[in-house]
């Protein structure tokens, strides 16, 4: 009987704690990492890899992926794990599959939109718990752990009703995240940008909130500005968790618009500064100038009132489309993604399933192509689309990405929003770890390839209370990464977003290789995680 099922030889050993690389081996047993160190030349195996000096890491975590409804239709998520992903953690950005009362499905799942990328889930779920088991029967590639939505909690307990709740609502908003966080949920996420959550003022979000201290649970936020008024955002946010007593989180920090670029110097020290009083607080960021979204971005909040359905009709009324056109071009006091691109030429259509001639043109290419105004030709695509579109915006400055990833409180996420099938998306679906690796670590020495590998692995596992994952350590799960650091690389572009990275070999979850010499192995042996 052999001594271990891998063993991984002549490896450079980055253990994910930020320390520098050693030599050595490792022995996996059952799914765990039994050994770390030099193992004799004559040590039984089942299965033996010879690194030649390659680096071997921790599987990289993903701390930030819009995967919630994809996974019913595709669970093995290959792009992922080709890209070193070995655990993805879905409902950021305050949308969560769950829960869900029945008479809102369908309000939720014409809330998620594009989001649901061609899936079309059945809902055989209501509570948080009821959605983890229904991924539990499926065949997983990567280990998947999930974020309770406040606006999906929201849309449960109100609709798309602006209005402040009552007495009553956000007690019951309340109980349902503490349900939630009670059957496995890792943390609480908002979407201050989207409807819901836009409607909710910091007192609602404190009460919401209060529910994750029993667990030690974060409060992860999309803040509800990101470019002229990113600074006040931010300290809502600080605010929140301070007045809640729980820790927090910036998604996907970034500041829009060419005239704030270098704002993130100002937000990154107001982070500094609240944890120097005690607020327990961190970022997480993906690597691109460009960030993706629905076209309903450049809406002003006033007609995204009601949900989509509403939308689309009132953008049909020619007296309320002109009132919307008027207010896209002037920037007004919301955050106008329009203005934050530099105009039209800056918003690139990706996905667009009824319009599909539309996709990989920006506006005002649509624009010249239907000889109409862009921000009508805009109009145009939400309404035919139904609200499923998807469209990338580059409002963000390479400067400020490589400020806020030198700050060792920020960790790596890809914010990846998958697409229906013949669709495109943005790149960092596809190519945000290697990216790092190769352009930010090898290319321009922005990162030491122990503080990248960290950032990816063992800081969202300690900050999510993983407490098996993000290390190469005796008895932590083997999720491990093997990959060449000279030439490691991504391959997705804006013109090209499926191509794949170069230099990840062999990627291993739970004990068993998943990517063998970078091609899928047809194993899936990831695993639900609930936070105990």
């Amino acid at each position: 009987m052999a001594l271990y099922d891998l063993v991984i030889r002549n490896s450079k050993i980055v253990d994910g704690t930020g320390s520098p690389w050693f030599r050595g081996d490792i022995g996996v047993k059952n799914g765990k990492i039994d050994y770390v160190g030099k193992l004799p030349a004559d040590v039984n195996s089942t299965e033996t890899i010879d690194a030649n000096g390659q680096v071997l890491s921790p599987g990289f975590i993903d701390c930030h992926c819009h995967s919630d409804f994809l996974l019913f239709r595709d669970s093995i998520m290959v792009s992922k794990l080709k890209q070193g992903v070995t655990t993805q953690m879905i409902g950021p950005c305050g949308l969560s599959a769950a829960p869900i009362k029945t008479e809102k499905a369908e309000m939720l799942d014409k809330y998620a939109g594009f989001i649901k990328a061609g899936a079309n889930p059945d809902y055989n779920w209501q509570s948080f718990g009821d959605y983890l088991d229904a991924l539990e029967k499926l065949q997983l590639g990567t280990n998947i752990g999930a974020f309770v939505g406040q606006g999906t909690i929201r849309l449960n307990v109100m609709g798309f009703d602006p209005r402040k709740p009552g007495k009553e609502e956000i007690e019951e908003m309340r109980q349902l995240v503490k349900d939630a966080m009670a059957q496995g949920a890792f943390g609480m996420s908002s979407g201050l940008i989207y409807p819901p959550g836009v409607y909710s003022e910091p007192e609602e979000l404190v009460e919401a909130a209060k529910a994750l201290r029993e667990y030690n649970g974060i409060y992860l936020s999309h803040i509800r500005n990101e470019s002229d008024n990113v600074v006040k955002a931010v300290e809502e946010l600080i605010n929140v968790a301070e007045k809640a007593g729980i820790a927090c989180q910036i998604h996907h920090h970034k500041v829009c618009g060419k005239k704030n670029w270098g704002l993130v110097n100002d937000t990154v020290k107001l982070v500094e500064e609240a944890r120097r009083r005690g607020v327990d607080m961190t970022i997480d960021q993906y690597p691109y100038y460009a960030a993706s979204t629905t076209l309903r971005a450049i809406l002003p909040p006033w007609i995204q009132e009601g949900g989509i359905a509403k939308v689309v009709k009132r953008l049909q009324d020619p007296v309320l489309r002109e009132k919307v056109i008027k207010d896209v071009k002037n920037e007004g006091d919301w955050e106008n993604y329009l203005h934050q691109s530099g105009g039209p030429k800056g918003i690139l259509v990706v996905y667009t399933p009824a319009t599909p001639e539309y996709e990989g043109k920006n506006l005002e290419e649509i624009g010249a192509m239907t000889g109409k105004d862009p921000i009508e030709a805009a109009l145009d695509i939400i309404v035919l689309n139904n609200g499923s579109d998807n469209a990338c915006y580059f409002m963000m400055s390479e400067d400020d990405i490589k400020d806020v990833m030198k700050n060792p409180l920020v960790m790596i996420g890809s914010d990846s929003i998958p697409v229906a099938p013949g669709a495109k998306c943005h790149p960092r679906t596809n190519g945000t770890f290697p990216r790092v690796l190769g352009k930010y670590v090898r290319e321009e020495g922005t990162l030491t390839l122990e503080d990248a590998v960290r950032k990816m692995t063992s800081f969202p596992a300690a900050r999510f209370n993983m407490q098996y994952k993000g290390l190469i350590r005796e008895g932590m799960d083997a999720d491990l990464v093997l990959f060449n650091p000279d030439i490691i690389i991504d391959g997705a572009s804006f013109e090209d977003p499926f191509k794949d990275p170069v230099g990840i070999n062999h990627v291993i979850v739970n004990g068993q290789i998943v990517i063998k010499e970078s091609k899928f192995t047809g194993k899936t042996p990831g695993k639900v995680m609930r936070r105990s």
